[in-house]
């Protein structure tokens, strides 16, 4: 009988698509672990190697949260509208249309069409 014993080390958000490539490096995943690994390989919006660049630079740029900056990574809004969404009641806190406008065009140049097969 072979016992793993798993111990938590620290608690972060990830993105979807670094969830996806942290299970593709797993050598025999379980029927749970396959099933997210295909489904974070259709719904990651953005090249997994990217992700926590991507993440950090709203975080830094934008002094987002870094809960909000997943999100906004791992949904990749297209419009102002979409964006908008993620920026309702915050207090104190005044986000712009041309904040808005520069998250886009960075989003943008993150933008994949699908994550490797």
């Amino acid at each position: 009988m072979i016992c793993t014993s798993i111990r938590k080390i620290r608690e972060t958000d990830i993105t979807i698509a670094e969830a996806y490539e942290l299970l593709k490096g797993l050598e025999e995943p379980n029927p749970l672990q396959s099933r997210v690994l295909d489904y974070a390989r259709k719904v990651a919006k953005v090249d997994p190697s990217k992700a926590a660049e991507l993440v950090d630079k709203l975080i830094e740029k934008f002094g987002l949260e870094r809960d909000r900056a997943v999100q906004i990574v791992n949904t990749m809004p297209e419009s102002i509208e979409e964006l908008r969404v993620f920026f309702v009641g915050l207090r104190g806190r005044l986000i712009t249309t041309s904040q808005l406008n520069e998250i886009l065009k960075l989003l943008d140049e993150y933008r994949v069409k699908d994550v490797e097969s």
